[in-house]
Protein backbone atom coordinates (compact mmCIF):
# COMPACT_ATOMS: atom_id res chain seq x y z
CA UNK A 1 0.00 0.00 0.00
CA UNK A 2 1.02 3.74 -0.60
CA UNK A 3 2.91 5.19 2.49
CA UNK A 4 0.94 8.14 2.09
CA UNK A 5 -2.38 6.27 1.91
CA UNK A 6 -1.21 3.85 5.20
CA UNK A 7 -0.43 7.21 6.61
CA UNK A 8 -4.18 8.91 5.75
CA UNK A 9 -5.69 5.53 7.15
CA UNK A 10 -3.37 5.79 10.32
CA UNK A 11 -4.48 9.20 10.98
CA UNK A 12 -8.03 8.89 9.71
CA UNK A 13 -9.63 8.32 13.80
CA UNK A 14 -8.34 11.34 14.82
CA UNK A 15 -9.17 13.45 11.81
CA UNK A 16 -12.24 12.07 11.01
CA UNK A 17 -13.39 10.66 15.04
CA UNK A 18 -13.71 6.85 13.16
CA UNK A 19 -11.52 4.22 11.75
CA UNK A 20 -11.76 3.27 8.23
CA UNK A 21 -13.66 0.38 9.34
CA UNK A 22 -16.19 2.22 11.37
CA UNK A 23 -16.81 4.39 7.74
CA UNK A 24 -16.63 1.39 5.67
CA UNK A 25 -19.99 0.05 8.02
CA UNK A 26 -21.71 2.97 7.37
CA UNK A 27 -21.43 3.98 3.96
CA UNK A 28 -22.61 0.29 3.79
CA UNK A 29 -25.63 0.58 5.48
CA UNK A 30 -26.60 3.91 3.20
CA UNK A 31 -25.44 2.29 0.04
CA UNK A 32 -25.16 5.11 -1.65
CA UNK A 33 -25.23 4.55 -5.75
CA UNK A 34 -23.68 7.28 -6.72
CA UNK A 35 -20.04 8.37 -5.69
CA UNK A 36 -21.29 12.10 -5.06
CA UNK A 37 -23.77 11.37 -3.09
CA UNK A 38 -21.99 9.58 -0.30
CA UNK A 39 -19.18 12.24 -0.91
CA UNK A 40 -22.06 15.22 0.03
CA UNK A 41 -23.27 12.65 2.68
CA UNK A 42 -19.80 12.52 4.37
CA UNK A 43 -18.71 16.20 3.77
CA UNK A 44 -22.20 17.93 4.63
CA UNK A 45 -23.75 15.69 7.61
CA UNK A 46 -20.15 14.39 9.86
CA UNK A 47 -18.04 17.29 8.27
CA UNK A 48 -15.39 15.24 6.55
CA UNK A 49 -12.86 17.20 4.84
CA UNK A 50 -12.79 16.08 0.96
CA UNK A 51 -9.69 14.02 1.18
CA UNK A 52 -10.31 11.86 3.30
CA UNK A 53 -14.25 11.49 2.26
CA UNK A 54 -13.00 10.70 -1.33
CA UNK A 55 -10.61 7.70 0.44
CA UNK A 56 -13.31 6.87 2.49
CA UNK A 57 -15.58 6.09 -0.42
CA UNK A 58 -12.82 4.19 -2.67
CA UNK A 59 -11.42 2.49 0.25
CA UNK A 60 -15.50 0.90 0.82
CA UNK A 61 -16.40 0.07 -2.59
CA UNK A 62 -17.03 -3.69 -2.58
CA UNK A 63 -15.84 -4.56 -5.77
CA UNK A 64 -12.90 -3.25 -5.27
CA UNK A 65 -10.47 -2.68 -8.13
CA UNK A 66 -7.16 -1.93 -7.16
CA UNK A 67 -5.69 1.45 -7.86
CA UNK A 68 -3.13 0.10 -10.71
CA UNK A 69 -6.09 -1.54 -12.44
CA UNK A 70 -8.00 2.18 -12.62
CA UNK A 71 -4.95 3.85 -13.71
CA UNK A 72 -4.14 0.43 -16.32
CA UNK A 73 -7.61 0.97 -16.84
CA UNK A 74 -7.31 5.04 -17.91
CA UNK A 75 -4.49 4.50 -20.62
CA UNK A 76 -5.79 1.51 -22.33
CA UNK A 77 -5.11 3.02 -25.95
CA UNK A 78 -3.04 6.08 -24.73
CA UNK A 79 -0.22 3.57 -23.39
CA UNK A 80 2.27 6.44 -25.36
CA UNK A 81 0.77 8.74 -22.32
CA UNK A 82 1.98 6.42 -19.56
CA UNK A 83 5.79 8.18 -19.40
CA UNK A 84 4.45 11.28 -18.55
CA UNK A 85 1.98 10.43 -16.17
CA UNK A 86 4.75 8.22 -14.43
CA UNK A 87 7.17 11.73 -14.46
CA UNK A 88 3.97 13.38 -12.79
CA UNK A 89 3.60 10.78 -10.03
CA UNK A 90 7.53 11.13 -9.34
CA UNK A 91 7.57 14.96 -8.97
CA UNK A 92 4.27 14.80 -6.60
CA UNK A 93 5.34 11.79 -4.49
CA UNK A 94 8.86 14.07 -3.74
CA UNK A 95 6.69 17.25 -2.36
CA UNK A 96 6.51 14.95 0.91
CA UNK A 97 5.00 12.07 2.42
CA UNK A 98 1.38 13.57 2.67
CA UNK A 99 0.74 13.64 -0.58
CA UNK A 100 -2.04 10.78 -1.74
CA UNK A 101 -2.66 9.69 -5.09
CA UNK A 102 -6.54 8.81 -5.45
CA UNK A 103 -7.07 7.18 -9.00
CA UNK A 104 -10.60 6.84 -9.99
CA UNK A 105 -12.44 5.70 -13.16
CA UNK A 106 -11.08 8.48 -15.33
CA UNK A 107 -8.43 10.38 -13.75
CA UNK A 108 -5.97 10.49 -10.39
CA UNK A 109 -6.71 12.85 -7.54
CA UNK A 110 -3.60 14.44 -6.21
CA UNK A 111 -4.28 15.37 -2.30
CA UNK A 112 -2.50 16.97 0.18
CA UNK A 113 -5.52 17.85 2.65
CA UNK A 114 -7.71 19.29 -0.40
CA UNK A 115 -7.24 18.13 -3.71
CA UNK A 116 -4.59 20.10 -6.14
CA UNK A 117 -3.98 18.35 -8.83
CA UNK A 118 -6.37 16.31 -11.31
CA UNK A 119 -4.20 13.73 -13.76
CA UNK A 120 -6.54 12.89 -16.72
CA UNK A 121 -5.61 11.23 -20.11
CA UNK A 122 -8.10 13.66 -21.92
CA UNK A 123 -6.91 11.89 -25.54
CA UNK A 124 -4.73 9.06 -26.60
CA UNK A 125 -1.71 12.12 -27.64
CA UNK A 126 -2.75 14.61 -24.11
CA UNK A 127 -3.01 14.22 -20.59
CA UNK A 128 -4.53 17.42 -19.30
CA UNK A 129 -3.36 18.28 -15.64
CA UNK A 130 -6.12 19.91 -13.58
CA UNK A 131 -4.39 22.48 -10.87
CA UNK A 132 -6.00 24.38 -7.96
CA UNK A 133 -3.87 27.89 -8.10
CA UNK A 134 -6.89 30.67 -6.72
CA UNK A 135 -5.55 34.43 -7.61
CA UNK A 136 -3.33 33.05 -10.34
CA UNK A 137 -3.54 34.80 -13.98
CA UNK A 138 -4.26 32.40 -17.21
CA UNK A 139 -1.50 31.88 -19.43
CA UNK A 140 -1.20 30.67 -22.75
CA UNK A 141 0.28 27.89 -21.07
CA UNK A 142 -1.37 27.93 -18.06
CA UNK A 143 -4.77 28.06 -19.22
CA UNK A 144 -8.53 27.81 -18.10
CA UNK A 145 -9.69 24.79 -16.20
CA UNK A 146 -11.77 23.92 -19.29
CA UNK A 147 -13.61 20.25 -18.41
CA UNK A 148 -11.98 19.95 -14.88
CA UNK A 149 -15.25 23.15 -13.90
CA UNK A 150 -14.73 23.60 -10.46
CA UNK A 151 -12.73 20.66 -9.27
CA UNK A 152 -9.36 22.67 -10.58
CA UNK A 153 -8.92 26.78 -11.52
CA UNK A 154 -6.14 25.98 -14.59
CA UNK A 155 -5.34 23.00 -16.91
CA UNK A 156 -2.48 22.38 -18.99
CA UNK A 157 -2.65 19.92 -21.62
CA UNK A 158 0.69 17.67 -22.07
CA UNK A 159 1.69 15.75 -24.77
CA UNK A 160 5.24 15.14 -23.55
CA UNK A 161 7.19 14.36 -20.75
CA UNK A 162 9.72 16.88 -21.81
CA UNK A 163 6.74 19.08 -20.96
CA UNK A 164 6.89 18.58 -17.23
CA UNK A 165 9.94 20.96 -17.05
CA UNK A 166 10.88 23.81 -14.31
CA UNK A 167 7.71 25.60 -14.90
CA UNK A 168 5.48 22.91 -14.49
CA UNK A 169 6.63 21.70 -11.18
CA UNK A 170 6.85 25.38 -9.60
CA UNK A 171 3.08 25.29 -10.37
CA UNK A 172 2.36 21.99 -9.23
CA UNK A 173 4.56 22.70 -5.83
CA UNK A 174 2.47 26.51 -4.95
CA UNK A 175 -0.29 24.25 -6.12
CA UNK A 176 0.59 21.69 -3.29
CA UNK A 177 1.77 24.34 -0.47
CA UNK A 178 -1.99 25.84 -1.28
CA UNK A 179 -3.43 22.79 0.19
CA UNK A 180 -2.09 22.64 3.15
Amino acid sequence: MDKALQTMITNMPKKTGKSLEEWKAILKQKSFAKHGDAMKFLKGEHGVTHGFANTIIHLSKENKESTDDLVSAQYKGKEDLIPIYEKLITVVSDFGSDVVKTPKKTSVSIIRKKQFALIKPATKTRIDLGLKLKNTPITDRLGNSGPFGSMCTHRVQLSSVSEVDAELVAWLKEAYEKAN
